[in-house]
């Protein structure tokens, strides 16, 4: 009778264990699939990058958190991967929490180079990439590779950079169905363009992103594109142009973090265990605050806030619409194209 007892015991026990809600860190998803990996794409960097791949958490040891160019309190120490997204909590009403250089950005600190894929495409020392992995269900996965630099560096508009700041991100996604790879979508800047994956350039069946130096912005083909108007690709020279080449060729999958994401209950599940992922919550920027005009190191063209040397630094990748009905964007024209068009060097 004891041992009867003892067992329906240990049973309730049992499910009250199994009832109890886990951590983020500590939910696992089962393994990425397959295809996500083997139709990844791959990224040539311009011949003369300088600020390549930048390793996700050594942004962390090389910025502090700071609201209104004035420093948090209370922020967790170290801060990590682990807890970034407690800087939520401490984000002050109406405003933003910025992960500000500790270094003056104008003395181009050697962390802000990043590192440079080896021959192997490997950011060695570096995990420069998240691969998040929507599955909306009857076969329709969207899968998201998120490309992480230190800094971005902007175009030159008269004879003035505009545009730099610490912390870029960008991405491809690739709509799949089935398993099959059917569009896929270049983010450049704060718009992009998407094409049919048949459209694409491929090596093997890896699908190629060119990644226009020093903006990262994310191309279907080489050469110089001008983005001026905003979505739009010209095929001629007008004001503000990304250049791109086949320069260093980047495998983001070596070094990269893979997730999960369940767009219903907005949790993200590493594929790995032990792999950080809090980080994903954490909704400020990646970089600096723009800096006033009262800084010495800002300007403007004609006092044009938007033409801004320096500008602030980019949310993540929680900020990017991880739940898509079209391959483009909510708010975007959305027109996969079946053929590349751009403008060739």
């Amino acid at each position: 009778m004891a041992s009867s007892r003892l067992v329906i015991m240990l049973s309730i026990i049992v499910q009250y264990v199994l009832a109890l809600p886990t951590s983020f860190t500590s939910r696992q998803s089962s393994a990425i699939p397959s295809y996500v990996m083997g139709y990844a794409p791959l990224v040539w960097l311009y011949s003369t990058e300088q600020y390549n791949p930048g390793d996700i958490g050594a942004q962390l040891v090389n910025t502090r958190p700071e609201t209104n160019f004035s420093v948090v309190a209370d922020v967790p120490t170290p801060l990590t991967l682990d807890n970034l997204n407690d800087l939520n909590a401490l984000t002050p009403s109406g405003g933003e929490i910025y992960l500000t250089s500790i270094d003056d950005i104008t003395t181009n600190p050697p962390w802000l180079n990043g590192v440079k894929p080896d021959s192997t495409g490997k950011t060695d020392g570096a995990s420069s990439c998240a691969i998040i992995v929507n599955d909306h269900g009857s076969g329709l996965v969207d899968a998201y590779y998120m490309y992480f630099y230190s800094f971005n560096l902007g175009n030159t508009v008269l004879g003035m950079v505009i545009g730099d700041h610490v912390g870029d991100w960008e991405h491809n996604m690739i709509r799949f169905q089935d398993g099959v790879p059917q569009a896929m979508w270049f983010s450049q800047h704060s718009f992009g363009e998407a094409f049919t994956y048949d459209a694409v350039e491929k090596q093997g069946q890896r699908p190629i992103s060119y990644s226009a130096v020093g903006s990262h912005a994310n191309y279907a083909i080489t050469g110089t594109h001008d983005h001026t108007i905003p979505g739009v690709n010209l095929p001629f020279g007008l004001l503000l142009e990304d250049h791109c080449d086949q320069g260093t060729l980047w495998d983001p999958t070596l070094s990269a973090y893979t997730y999960s994401y369940d767009a219903t209950t907005n949790v993200f599940a590493p594929y790995i265990e032990g792999t950080p992922t809090n980080w994903l919550y954490y909704t400020g920027a990646w970089g600096d605050e723009q800096y006033p005009l009262s800084d010495p190191r800002q300007k403007e063209i004609l006092g044009i806030s938007l033409t801004a040397k320096y500008q602030s630094g980019p949310t993540g990748p929680e900020d990017k619409q991880l739940n898509r009905t079209d391959v483009c964007p909510t708010g975007e024209t959305c027109v996969v194209s079946p053929v590349l068009t751009a403008r060739k060097a």
